[in-house]
């Protein structure tokens, strides 16, 4: 599915520079870790969408280092890195790339894109078989699925990926697979979100089944952000306006996994995301929190935490009074492989990332450093990190 409304321009990929270097250094101070000695993690990827670049980082004895940067020749608008670590795929103006992952620097597979398309949102299913973009158009979106066999290599080849039928709805705002690897979420604005099935195993047809689809909550609102609970029992969506007041509107939308493919909402929510805008969603990895960055228009956006709790096979979330301020626009978070920092870029800056630490007893999260990613402004839009 072509789409014409964007300019296709070609990608140009500037050595990169390894190490700190001189291109780039964390200014000095910033870090204010309160881990323990020699705290480490493993690499994670900045999009700057401004200055079209992907910054590649990883901590070590508790301390910043940018490890590589990537320079394109056109803006780049989504990420997503395979679960074996080797690759990370880049969407952009002029389509998709394939890039080598080595040591956490990134080398570029082939100059050429191996699908020209432009697409809104991207994610890789759980056993690195599909790599799945979801495209906007202007009358609708069509997820498209790309064996990682055919392009995940040390070259990049153009392939026919396998289209679904168009779905309801003019924008995707993110995407996800569940853990188990047989569904995926789509949050599409005021369309609100899809849950469309997905077979790993089928590489001879579709891949893709029936879209079931449930509406925003309340007039004027949109679904913005959308994830799932890494052991399948739940999954959350964050909306725009679902709750009424002239302050704190954004909510968050809990249902139940097992129900699919009926969408059943769990009878406590929408809770107050707390903010206006919950533009990203991190059930962190033991399953015990979720953290909801919120945006607030001209004011400081923030961080919340909320509770997960089971009794049996009955699962709920509950709202906690901790909450951690960020910068006004807070784009994306991630939770780096050590599980040891919650890591957020916010794309108007101050600051571009911030690293947390958190506790494990309450879900608290602890300033560990603020940084730059590069001169501002950037604008970082997305953040992966390896597996």
């Amino acid at each position: 599915m072509k789409i014409g409304s964007l300019a296709k321009l070609s990608l140009v990929v500037l050595p990169l520079l390894a190490g700190c270097g001189n291109f780039w250094q964390p200014p000095s101070g910033t870090t204010t870790t309160t881990c323990t000695t020699n705290c480490t993690s493993g690499y994670f990827y900045v999009l700057n969408q401004k200055t079209d670049q992907v910054i590649a980082y990883d901590i070590a004895s508790s301390k910043l280092n940018p490890v590589g940067t990537t320079t394109l020749a056109v803006a780049p608008y989504t990420i997503a890195i395979a679960p074996n670590k080797n690759f990370l795929y880049v969407g952009t103006a002029s389509g998709i790339y394939l890039f080598n992952i080595a040591s956490g620097v990134l080398t570029v597979a082939s100059t050429t894109a191996f699908n020209p398309d432009i697409p809104g949102s991207m994610a890789i299913d759980p056993t690195g078989a599909w790599l799945v973009e979801a495209l906007p158009s202007s009358n609708s979106v069509v997820l498209q699925a790309t064996p990682i066999s055919t392009v995940g290599a040390s070259t990049a080849s153009t392939t026919t990926p396998i289209e679904t039928a168009p779905l309801t709805g003019t924008t995707v705002k993110q995407i996800a697979f569940s853990p188990d690897g047989k569904n995926i979420f789509l949050a599409l604005g005021d369309g609100g979100f899809a849950v469309v099935p997905f077979t790993v195993a089928n590489t001879t047809s579709t891949p893709f089944g029936t879209a079931v689809y449930k509406g925003v909550y309340a007039s004027g609102g949109a679904a913005v952000s959308i994830a799932v609970d890494p052991k399948s029992r739940l999954y959350y969506v964050g909306e725009v306006a679902a709750l009424s007041g002239t302050s704190n509107t954004g909510g968050l939308r809990v249902f139940s996994y097992s129900a699919l493919p009926t969408i059943t909402e769990i009878t406590t929510t929408p809770l107050s995301s707390g903010g206006l805008a919950p533009s990203a969603i991190l059930p962190e990895s033991s399953g015990a929190y979720v953290y909801v960055a919120n945006g607030n228009g001209t004011s400081a956006g923030s961080i919340s935490v909320f509770d997960f709790s089971s009794s049996g096979t009955t699962y709920s979330l509950t709202t906690t009074s901790l909450s951690t301020a960020t910068g006004i626009t807070p784009a994306g978070l991630a939770e780096e492989s050590s599980n040891t920092y919650l890591l957020l870029v916010d794309s108007s800056g101050g600051p571009d990332l911030n690293a947390f630490t958190f506790s494990s007893s309450t879900g608290a999260l602890t300033s560990a450093f603020t940084s730059t990613t590069g001169t501002d402004p950037v604008e970082a839009v997305a953040i992966t990190a390896t597996p």
